[in-house]
């Protein structure tokens, strides 16, 4: 890993196919290990269904109400400082159940790259 200060400021949010934007917070050379970005669904929004192969992801959300859905799991209510642990392979998707911007960071080890995403829909 690289020692250095990254300034969110200086990059762009970006819409994605899975129907959220993203801000990459750490995905680069610099860290070998973890890929951090933030991800933001408006008010009524559903990322699509989708998995990651050989990628464990933790969401952390930041702010806003939503509800997560694993695999074969029960949907399940997520608020401000709850963690969500998805093993590899896991079918995944969430909905902003709230008024406001559901904010989450998506914390992914190893880093996430874009061959590793699968849509399942």
């Amino acid at each position: 890993m690289k020692t250095e200060i990254l300034k969110t400021a200086q990059k762009e949010e970006f819409e994605t196919v899975e129907r959220c934007r993203i801000l990459e917070i750490a995905n680069d050379g610099g860290d070998e290990f973890v890929s951090i970005a933030r991800a933001r669904i408006g008010a009524g929004g559903q990322t699509a269904w989708h998995r990651l192969h050989g990628v464990a992801e933790r969401y952390l959300i930041f702010s806003g109400k939503g509800r997560i859905e694993l695999g074969g799991n029960p949907p399940t209510e997520v608020v401000a400082g709850d963690v969500v642990r998805i093993a590899p392979g896991v079918s995944q998707r969430i909905t902003n159940i709230g008024e406001d911007d559901l904010l989450f960071y998506c914390i992914c080890t190893p880093p996430f790259r874009q061959e590793c995403y699968e849509a399942l829909e």
